[in-house]
């Protein structure tokens, strides 16, 4: 059965599923399972160090895959550069690049005049038809069910989703609680072109630097797990409820500024849990689809899945 969509033919992958960014998780491993399984893989730039750390992940993923791949630049963080991260993608001739958590201009200017398709991921209709008017080649639309850094509306990818499809002429993949062919296939229904799934990729053999703890909180969530942290400094994010995220919401609620967050929701807070697993000293990303995940399987095995599971839906339409 053929899976051939609008995202499908822009990016030259076999299903329309993308693989998030995954700050410090999205690294070959994981992106080259992902694209050899006939989605697309990304890495996660700026969680690297600089641009040689960068390319050598990016050479890496060449020796393990043929097929196409990505690379993330999240670059909402806190105003660090970017511009010689994306040189890199453009000398290694990356194929796909997606841009999050920021104005993506700057990036898709540098890359205006090279072979590389354009993804940009949005929170909202208007942010999407902007993307559309710079340049970019795809947008991605996430609604408050997805894990990390959200929209400041409260706005859902049920409903978004065809907002969006009704209002941009490129395609457009959706995002946010979706983990598997049923929200492939609602996602379908309503005017997307493809799937961008997050957490259900950190629940697999590949995602080698996630902690196992991480991993099986995932599985042993339910639709009430997660919560969203930093809505007092404007930068909603959806997380794994833990001791850590329950003393970040005590702050914002006796604060609520930067200064007194900044250290519990730092990146080093981030990597202390999906790291080390430990839950006591920081916290890890995490969508409500988390409740949908019930097992860890190879990445093979999960989009083989996904797939069968939708063509089966598919079937019982016709």
């Amino acid at each position: 059965m053929k899976w051939e969509t609008e995202i499908t033919k822009l990016l030259h992958i076999k299903y329309p599923i993308v693989q998030g960014g995954l700050a410090y998780l999205a690294y070959a491993d994981l992106a080259a399972a992902v694209s050899n399984a006939g989605g697309l893989g990304q890495i996660t730039a700026m969680s690297l160090d600089g641009p040689e750390a960068l390319r050598s992940e990016i050479q890496k993923v060449k020796t393990m895959t043929d097929q196409p791949f990505g690379v993330n630049y999240a670059i909402g963080q806190h105003g660090r550069r970017y511009d010689h991260m994306v040189q890199v993608a453009i000398d290694e001739e990356v194929p796909v690049i997606s841009v999050t958590g920021g104005n993506p201009k700057g990036v898709l200017d540098m890359v205006k005049d090279y072979p590389i398709k354009k993804l940009v991921l949005t929170a909202a209709r208007r942010q999407a038809e902007k993307a559309e008017e710079l340049g970019a080649d795809a947008v991605m639309v996430v609604g408050q069910e997805g894990g990390g850094h959200l929209g400041r509306g409260d706005v859902g990818t049920f409903v978004l989703t065809p907002q969006v499809a009704d209002s941009v002429s490129i395609p457009l993949i959706a995002s946010g609680g979706i983990v598997d062919g049923r929200g492939m296939m609602a996602a379908l229904a309503l005017g997307a072109d493809g799937i961008e799934m997050g957490t259900r990729f950190i629940a697999t053999k590949e995602c080698v630097d996630a902690h196992e703890k991480y991993k099986q909180a995932l599985v042993d969530a339910d639709e009430n797990s997660t919560v969203v942290i930093k809505r007092s400094l404007g930068t909603p994010a959806r997380a794994l409820k833990n001791p850590w995220t329950d003393e970040i919401l005590k702050l914002e609620e006796q604060y609520g500024d930067y200064e007194s967050l900044k250290t519990h929701i730092s990146g080093e807070a981030n990597q202390a849990y999906i790291h080390t697993g430990s839950e006591d000293k920081g916290f890890g990303w995490a969508g409500q689809g988390t409740a949908g995940i019930k097992d860890i399987p190879t990445v093979d095995e999960l989009i083989h899945n996904i797939i069968e599971e939708a063509a089966s839906i598919r079937n019982n339409w016709l």
